[in-house]
């Protein structure tokens, strides 16, 4: 394959994408500093409840597209598996700046969504796209602060 590759040493499969060549980030310092605060990325925990189509995999690429587009992040490549009987789908939009990930459980009305995103991205934006898409009837959000250096000025962890 020209620019991934599958490994089929073992029963679980990898998929490795060489097509994103980081050219446009080479060099680049991804933390960000916030309120003289310097740290890795913002990381936001989703519990969705009271969910509707989360057995609709068509539904969940689209809306895992709309998050990247509004938060200005770079999608790399989206993996999404159906399971049975349940329904309910696991998946993750790779991104140059992290990921988003989705599991469903359709039977609980359900669904939990990580959004971790570094350098110049707006994660929270992604929440409404998920509060909407799924019509959930209440969304509760966490919000982490990750590889957090003491302050904007500190130099004892590059």
């Amino acid at each position: 394959m020209d620019s991934s590759e599958k490994n089929d040493d073992s029963k679980w499969s990898t998929y490795v994408d060489h097509s994103y060549d980081g050219e446009s980030d080479h060099g680049q310092d991804l933390f960000i500093e916030r309120d003289g605060v310097l740290f890795a990325g913002t990381h936001l925990i989703l519990d969705c409840w009271g969910a509707k189509h989360l057995t609709d995999i068509k539904h969940i690429e689209k809306a895992l597209r709309e998050a990247v587009e509004v938060t200005g992040s770079t999608l790399l490549h989206i993996h999404l598996h159906h399971f049975t009987p349940n329904g309910g789908i696991s998946g993750v939009a790779v991104l140059a700046e992290s990921h988003i990930s989705i599991h469903t459980w359709p039977e609980r009305d359900y669904a939990a969504l990580d959004i971790f995103m570094c350098g110049d991205t707006q994660p929270k934006k992604a929440i409404a796209v998920f509060e909407n898409a799924f019509e959930a009837d209440e969304v509760n959000v966490v919000e982490h602060q990750r590889g957090v250096v003491s302050d904007a000025t500190s130099s004892t962890r590059k």
